[in-house]
């Protein structure tokens, strides 16, 4: 890290132990950083999403040292079944490494103090208190982190954000997820529900979104859209679509965003336009961002991502023509995330490290009170 150690703070109301784990939102504003000695502390990053659950050693490096991996439930069957599959790989790894706290990645919305899953789209969970039941069962420090910020925190550590000290990570997949890093934090917002940027309202009246709104900005720039207008091609029977609808076997269903992406690559005319017009989406909605947070990198990452330069390119096209006081104005940086899928699982393990470091500090200093009493 580059980052400088932070400033001491004053203490302005007691220091609880939620606070002293690193798991309080004030605990949240230090600025990151770890003795040299502690990097080597591994810890277990788990991604959840709404078809796999991914488990993993991580290393003080950000290197992924060992990587299982299961389906995810089904979302109507119990949240302890998830719960279940979570505690099951974490001790499957711990059996082989000698891990020192968990990070759960969580595809939904989490609260402020990083323990409770409010609510989850892909799962049956509302209000559940993830971070204290699999505390219990585990026996390690956990903490429980929205997925989007994981992944911007692995990017802003070990990735395409370094070196960057107010960075905002945009996840192209189903929908847009997102997250700001300021200063070395996660900027979670008051109730830990900043980052929604993919609920942004960009085209009144426009295409429902199934958040309730019409017009958000991720029925234009989404993994989602892509497949959407490549089928509406099709059911408007239109024969440039022809080529495209052949490589996904002559059926609508087989149209999906990596297919896509695949045809876009290999030259495709109708796949490159629809990443083109994706990718004018994404810009146009950077801009509105930076207006309103004025970061110094972008980066994206996701699925959609995987398009490269035929997303990238026309989004910095796009930017530089909608954002406001063009020409008058440093431009943020739009760049490709580096890490990939493991993002999110990396990220939920390097923000449990900082929990399993308090929590070893904590320990030793009971340790050591004992032998003095």
């Amino acid at each position: 890290m580059t980052s400088p150690n932070p400033a001491s703070r004053p203490a302005t109301r007691p220091v609880t132990l939620p606070t002293l784990l690193g798991i309080g939102p004030r605990a949240e504003r230090r600025r990151r950083t770890l003795p040299v000695g502690l990097l080597r502390l591994p810890t277990v990053g788990i991604d959840i999403g709404g078809t796999k659950v991914v488990a993993g050693v991580v290393d003080g490096e950000g290197r992924v040292l060992e990587k299982l991996r299961t389906d995810t439930p089904h979302k109507s069957r119990s949240p302890k079944v998830v719960e279940d599959i979570i505690v099951e790989l974490v001790l499957q790894l711990a059996d082989r490494h000698d891990v020192h706290a968990v990070g759960i990645g969580a595809a939904g919305w989490v609260d402020a103090e990083r323990s409770k899953v409010l609510f989850s789209p892909h799962l049956n969970w509302r209000n559940e208190p993830l971070q204290e039941a699999l505390s219990a069962r585990l026996r390690f420090p956990v903490v429980v982190e929205n997925d989007a910020n994981a992944a911007a925190w692995a990017e802003w550590r070990f990735g395409a954000g370094r070196g960057e000290d107010h960075m905002v990570m945009l996840t192209l997949g189903t929908g847009i997820g997102g997250a700001v890093v300021r200063d070395g934090y996660v900027d979670r917002g008051k109730y830990g529900l900043a980052g929604e940027f993919g609920h942004m309202q960009v085209v009144p009246g426009g295409h429902r979104c199934p958040c309730g709104n019409r017009g958000c900005w991720e029925q234009y720039s989404s993994g989602n859209a892509l497949v959407r207008e490549a089928r509406s091609l099709v059911a408007e029977e239109s024969p440039v679509v022809e080529p495209l609808l052949a490589r996904a076997g002559g059926t609508p269903d087989g149209l999906t965003g990596p297919l896509v992406t695949e045809a876009a690559r290999a030259g495709d005319p109708v796949a490159v336009e629809l990443l083109y017009d994706i990718g004018t989406w994404l810009g146009v909605g950077i801009a509105n961002l930076a207006a309103a947070l004025d970061p110094g990198r972008f980066v994206v990452g996701g699925g959609v991502s995987e398009a490269g330069d035929l997303l990238i390119v026309p989004a910095q096209e796009a930017f530089r023509r909608t954002l406001s006081g063009r020409g008058f104005r440093p431009e943020a940086q739009i760049v490709h995330a580096a890490l990939g899928n493991e993002a999110g699982l990396v990220g939920a393990a390097d923000l449990a490290r900082q929990v399993a470091r308090r929590f070893r500090t904590i320990k030793r200093h009971r340790v050591e009170r004992a032998a003095l009493s």
